[in-house]
């Protein structure tokens, strides 16, 4: 039976797994608000869908959080202490560089989701476990285009 110790390193995970989260919503937003060139179109409405997608997964995984037990992260600082997605102030980037970014932010996200999978299995939370798994395909369908469009 999973004990204390378990189920914090779960928490722990789920925060970190959030703190990410976060900071891919922000870096795709900060890209599509900021993409340019011939793809702008296009770019911009896959970065946005992108970021909804993201933005939507900040609640589920914060109560998976509160479900176990813990406390979510509650500022930005919090965020940031946690985060392992790397902030990028750039406004002036090409777009291909956009798209390597965060094909390789989401490649590494998916790293972090395996992770929280791991904790959540050690903690016998199933549910967690199962949602990892849709988190990781949606991860991984970012990852595919975001590549295919760099080709």
């Amino acid at each position: 039976m999973p004990g204390d110790n378990t189920s914090k390193a779960l928490i722990e995970a789920l925060n970190g797994l959030l703190a990410d989260t976060f900071a891919l919503y922000l870096k795709t937003k900060n890209f599509h608000w900021h993409v340019k060139g011939p793809q702008f179109h296009d770019l911009h409405l896959l970065f946005d869908a992108q970021a909804a997608e993201l933005f939507a997964l900040t609640d589920v995984i914060a109560e998976r959080v509160r479900k176990n037990g813990g406390a979510t992260l509650t500022s930005i600082g919090a965020i940031a202490a946690r985060a392992t997605i790397a902030d990028d102030d750039r406004a002036g980037l090409d777009a291909a560089a956009m798209l390597t970014a965060l094909r390789d932010d989401n490649a590494a996200f998916v790293t972090r989701i395996r992770a929280a999978k791991a904790a959540a299995s050690a903690a016998g939370d199933n549910a967690t476990e199962g949602l990892a798994d849709d988190w990781t395909d949606q991860a991984e369908q970012r990852v595919w285009f975001l590549g295919s469009i760099l080709g």
